[in-house]
């Protein structure tokens, strides 16, 4: 059963037959997560690097920001049954959405991926494989059953 993950939102299962989505992905992260072990992965669709930006919204949705929603979803995987030492972590996103030509001033995706990265570090987490930067939108799905996380971008689908 496909499970859509929105924007600034989170889902996590165990069940062999579910499949994670989520789309849209420009400046945004798509983070997958999957313990091949437990069988138990989770899916986010952050927006934002930091919930310093705006903490009134971080308190109303966590999932919105890499710094505060990354930890949920670790959190929520390991209340599932996945252990921290199995965890395969892959991300796609990140990429500068603007027009051709146009400076990319706030640069939102180099930014998120640089607060990941110093997350995951910090946590020492390792980072399996990742589809970042660019220009264009990307679309991650992570099968629960497999493990499998596929990218789609510009008609091409590829394996993580």
């Amino acid at each position: 059963m496909h499970h859509i993950v929105g924007v600034a939102d989170m889902r996590v299962s165990s069940c062999p037959e579910d499949v994670l989505v989520t789309y849209a992905l420009g400046s945004c992260l798509g983070i997958a997560l999957y313990d091949p072990v437990a069988r138990v992965g989770g899916l986010l669709h952050v927006m934002l690097p930091s919930s310093a930006l705006d903490p009134d919204k971080a308190r109303q949705n966590p999932y919105m920001f890499v710094d505060s929603g990354v930890p949920r979803l670790f959190h929520a995987c390991y209340q599932a049954g996945a252990q921290k030492q199995r965890l395969v972590v892959k991300v796609a996103g990140g990429a500068t959405m603007v027009a051709d030509g146009e400076e990319d001033y706030f640069q939102i995706g180099k930014k998120n991926f640089v607060m990941l990265r110093k997350l995951l570090w910090k946590n020492g987490v390792l980072l399996k494989a990742c589809d970042v930067g660019g220009t264009c939108s990307r679309t991650l799905s992570l099968a629960i059953g497999s493990g499998e996380v596929l990218v789609k971008a510009n008609g091409e689908v590829k394996r993580l």
